[in-house]
């Protein structure tokens, strides 16, 4: 038997072994979420693999559409717009709910699968940090927008940033529910409570988005957190700064 396919033999079955396992684990801990071959359900926990599966859905807008209105998640559709390598197909509006947390501008429009992640991340990160580290829930997330026909850092050459398709949102801060406010700008860099549930939710979010950027990365991030939804992240290669 040539080496070379007793090798790719022995990796096939080191990946049925790792498969087997995972599908074990899984069962016995009755979260099929954290399968690779599940489908993603909206309504479920975040699981090991809801981030790659949330990237995915760049691909097919009709899916994510239906897993929104699974979800009971209320939104509005928005029509096509944009040209070129500036054209946007899939952007949604979150509608007003009572159990959800408000955007504010609540007239932006990302693309569906960030609009999924929003809500995942104020469910499962944003209100159980808040909670724990601040003793009140998050009453509306404040933004810098979404869809920005623009490069990357606003250059006139370079690949197109993630704004440009509505991929992405730009996170300012946080209205509490007693009216107080946090926001990256003057409280990412403090000792207390609000610069702790600050990374908290900067963490969270790297779970669920292809990218994250805070102002760790770099001063062009000084004021917000970037969150977006490349479609490399279907595949496993995520940034989280």
């Amino acid at each position: 038997m040539r080496p070379r396919f007793r090798l790719m033999r022995r990796l096939a079955l080191l990946l049925l072994l790792l498969a087997l396992l995972l599908a074990g684990w899984a069962f016995i801990r009755q979260r099929p979420q954290d399968l690779p071959w599940t489908k993603l359900d909206l309504a479920q926990p975040v699981g090991l693999f809801t981030g790659r599966k949330l990237a995915a859905l760049t691909r097919d807008s009709a899916l994510c559409r239906a897993l929104l209105d699974k979800a009971g998640i209320s939104y509005r559709a928005m029509p096509p717009g944009g040209e070129g390598r500036c054209a946007f197909r899939d952007s949604v509006r979150l509608a007003p709910d009572r159990e959800a947390i408000a955007l504010s501008p609540a007239s932006v429009a990302p693309s569906c699968p960030v609009a999924a992640a929003i809500r995942l991340w104020e469910w499962h990160v944003v209100q159980p940090a808040a909670l724990r580290l601040l003793g009140q829930p998050v009453r509306t997330v404040t933004h810098f927008g979404a869809y920005s026909c623009r490069r990357m850092y606003g250059r006139d050459t370079g690949a197109f940033s993630e704004h440009a398709t509505a991929d992405a949102i730009d996170i300012a801060g946080f209205v509490l529910d007693d009216g107080r406010r946090i926001t990256v700008a003057a409280d990412w860099n403090g000792e207390g409570k609000d610069a702790a549930f600050l990374r908290a939710v900067r963490d969270g979010a790297c779970g669920l988005f292809s990218t994250v950027l805070s102002p760790d990365y770099n001063a062009a991030h000084r004021d917000h957190l970037h969150l977006d939804q490349a479609e490399r992240g279907a595949t496993g290669w995520r940034a989280c700064r």
